[in-house]
């Protein structure tokens, strides 16, 4: 499968995008735009709003503020063109092949065309043997490898990845990195979140670092990692601890914060 040829959506741009909850806002005035061909990466600690920045980009959630649009296409439109990966997939209760073709199915591609394309991807993704299994028996590594052949499947100019190896052992984040790779080599821009400094490095073409919802810094991965220019960034390279301290407020709890080094 090749998407190499399908660009027409890009850039994705962000202008003064914002997003609140309880009147409390988790993205502040971001600014930023995504080009096709690169691997993005978003960096930042827990808490810093890569997993709602991802979710803003693909639709899921709307801006309180802003605008987010791509070159060409309307939101709606845009949408037949991406595919995203989350931290925790969720499976089907299906084997591992009628996984496939659900997403295959949905997206509208011929019956003729699932079985071969669910092949493919089961054999690039290392499934093959387990194509009958029910997905739900998988292993957590298996099920993520199965949740990214069912995005790739779709062929997505675009695909969002929200730190798609945070619950993987060294060898499963191995193998998964690989297939990131070959999604890479096969043309789709790839966007994706992380805390993993050492997978950022591997990985990354561009990091955008963030923290409290800001966008601190954007810069190519060597520049980036041979010396950011913003101190919470140079902070978090050294490995120093930035973390945000929750009280106990009215419902939502968990966004009134407070931040303390």
């Amino acid at each position: 499968m090749d998407s190499a040829a399908q660009t027409s959506i890009f850039p994705l741009k962000l202008i003064n995008v914002s997003y609140q909850v309880g009147g409390v806002r988790l993205i502040k005035d971001l600014n930023t735009a995504f080009e096709a061909g690169s691997l993005a990466v978003i960096l930042g600690p827990n808490g810093a709003g890569k997993s709602l920045l991802l979710r803003l980009c693909h639709g899921l959630l709307e801006p309180s503020s802003g605008d987010i649009s791509w070159h060409g296409a309307t939101a709606k439109d845009a949408r037949q063109s991406q595919a995203m990966v989350f931290q925790r997939p969720t499976m089907l209760r299906r084997s591992v092949t009628a996984n496939l073709n659900h997403g295959l199915k949905h997206r509208g591609v011929p019956r003729a065309l699932r079985r071969a394309i669910a092949e493919e991807m089961l054999e690039r993704t290392g499934l093959t043997r387990l194509a009958r299994v029910p997905a739900r028996s998988l292993s957590v590594g298996e099920q993520q490898r199965l949740a990214v052949a069912r995005a790739w499947s779709l062929n997505p100019d675009v695909l969002f990845m929200d730190e798609p190896t945070a619950a993987l052992d060294p060898a499963a984040t191995h193998s998964l990195e690989e297939i990131i790779g070959q999604i890479r080599q096969s043309g789709t821009t790839i966007i994706m979140s992380t805390h993993d400094l050492g997978q950022a490095r591997r990985l990354a073409d561009v990091v955008l670092f963030m923290y409290r919802g800001r966008l601190l810094e954007r810069a190519p991965a060597e520049c980036f990692f041979e010396g950011p220019k913003n101190d919470l960034a140079e902070a978090f390279l050294r490995g120093e601890l930035l973390w945000w301290n929750r009280k106990e407020l009215k419902p939502p709890e968990t966004f009134k914060i407070r931040w303390q080094k």
